[in-house]
């Protein structure tokens, strides 16, 4: 099949890359392109070789491929290592395959990433780093699971067919009979990717940075910084609005302490929201996000904007950190989370959107013309668009839907209802109601609930 041959091609690619390199005899320099180092083969206990190239890929940065081969029982192994430092906050990438030519989506799965196939719920934990597809890293999952079968079928039968039947799903994914399918890659490290797809349609792929757990700092070996002196609570000290108040913390990126620095902001016509700003003077780390607080409304809320002027894009934009926004002019979506809580313009808005989808795709300099014509044409296409748009050169229409209703776009005509913008309340779903943990939380009613469990807890003793 094609998209067997697109697997077997990438993965043979590594070593491939490695061995013509090391033909070389070295750079202008003067200095090797490859090195090889004498290792031993966890096959036949005899020694091998491993080669190690420096190479940069596209949509990512640059990278180590390393090339092992046993000469004695002709035993193969390809693996990737991050070239480049651990990046400043961890990244989490999730895509849904729907089409067929999603199968061939490049992957770069770092040795600290967890690889997850949601809809089989199988999670694999960090191991080895590769650089495939889609398809490929499927069907090494698969393979991995075929281990041992055998044994199973005899000794445990029963875990023999629950796991064939897993292996199946799997195989069925990866030929592209069974669609669609979401797969996600979280990599505390931040040196993972998944190629995005052309068409950013809605829930077809997200990009969510976020900031390490002490716990994550300490497994990739950032956790021996002194810990931050606690914050300080006043309860007696009311905060005022428009001053700015500053505690210390931990960065999130080297774990070093750093001050964060916090806001309170009245916006006309909405709410009180929260402006945090937090910077690293060690490792550079910056975040800029707004919290907006209160209590759950019963209901969601869609804004609709039709900017069709300049003066439309200075507009005052609140996208909260539950929020998705799409304009469908411009196929464009973003999944909530995407860019957390954000407190800037339309303009501003679509420009970090731009810049932060560019740097993904084409990071890594000349590396990104390795693309192919096809998908470069559709990328710079988008990306002229998306800049029109910023410059207020087109029409186009943002839509921000928000189940928490904690988003707000500034009317022009406040407090009379504004001709561009429509406003919806909008029942949640049950998906988003679970996602937002509103189905386990409980405000009233919970006394009784805890009397008749407690009950039910005596009568059953007395039994």
């Amino acid at each position: 099949m094609e998209h067997k041959s697109l697997a077997q091609d990438l993965f043979e690619d590594m070593g491939r890359k490695v061995a013509e390199a090391s033909a070389q005899q070295g750079g202008e320099d003067g200095t090797k392109v490859v090195d090889e180092i004498e290792s031993l083969c966890m096959n036949c206990h005899e020694n091998g070789v491993t080669r190690l190239l420096l190479t940069k890929i596209p949509y990512f940065r640059e990278i180590v491929i390393m090339s092992f081969e046993c000469p004695h029982c002709n035993f193969k192994n390809n693996e990737i290592q991050p070239a480049g430092e651990i990046q400043q906050r961890g990244i989490k990438y999730t895509l849904r395959v729907d089409r067929p030519d999603d199968i061939s989506r490049q992957i770069i799965k770092s040795d600290t990433a967890i690889f997850r196939i949601e809809d089989i719920d199988l999670e694999i934990p960090p191991g080895r780093g590769q650089l495939t597809n889609v398809e490929g890293i499927l069907n090494m999952v698969a393979q991995d699971l075929e281990q041992k079968q055998d044994e199973r079928k005899t000794v445990m039968p029963e875990v023999y067919e629950k796991i064939q039947g897993v292996i199946q799903s799997i195989s069925y994914m990866a030929s592209g009979a069974r669609l669609p399918f979401t797969i996600s890659i979280d990599d505390p490290a931040g040196n993972s990717s998944i190629e995005p797809p052309t068409q950013l349609s809605s829930g077809k792929y997200s990009r969510h940075e976020y900031p390490r757990t002490v716990e994550q700092n300490a497994a990739l070996g950032l956790g021996d910084a002194m810990p931050a002196e606690p914050m300080v609570n006043n309860a007696d000290e009311d905060i005022v609005e428009n001053q700015v108040y500053s505690f210390p913390a931990s960065c999130p990126g080297c774990t070093k302490p750093c001050t964060t620095n916090m806001k309170m902001v009245n916006i006309p016509f909405f709410k009180q929201v929260v402006l945090m700003s937090t910077v690293c003077e060690h490792c550079g780390y910056r975040s800029n996000e707004v919290k907006t607080g209160g209590e759950v409304p019963e209901l969601g809320r869609r804004i609709t904007l039709s900017v069709d002027t300049k003066e439309d894009l200075s507009r005052d934009i609140l996208k909260a950190e539950s929020c998705a926004m799409s304009c469908p002019e411009l196929n464009l979506s973003v999944e909530p989370g995407t860019l957390g809580g954000r407190f800037t313009t339309v303009e501003g808005i679509l420009t970090q959107v731009r810049d932060d989808l560019h740097s993904s795709i084409f990071d890594t300099g000349d590396g990104g013309d390795s693309m192919d014509t096809a998908t470069r044409d559709k990328w710079d296409s988008f990306f002229n668009q998306l800049s029109a748009a910023i410059k207020g050169e087109v029409k186009f229409t943002i839509v921000l839907e928000d189940p928490l209703a904690s988003s707000y776009v500034q009317s022009f005509t406040a407090p009379e209802p504004d001709a561009q913008m429509k406003v919806e309340d909008y029942e949640r779903t049950d998906e988003e109601e679970e996602h937002l943990g509103l189905k386990d939380i409980k405000t009233e009613g919970y006394e009784q609930d805890a009397e008749t469990v407690q009950a039910n807890g005596a009568t059953t003793n007395g039994a």
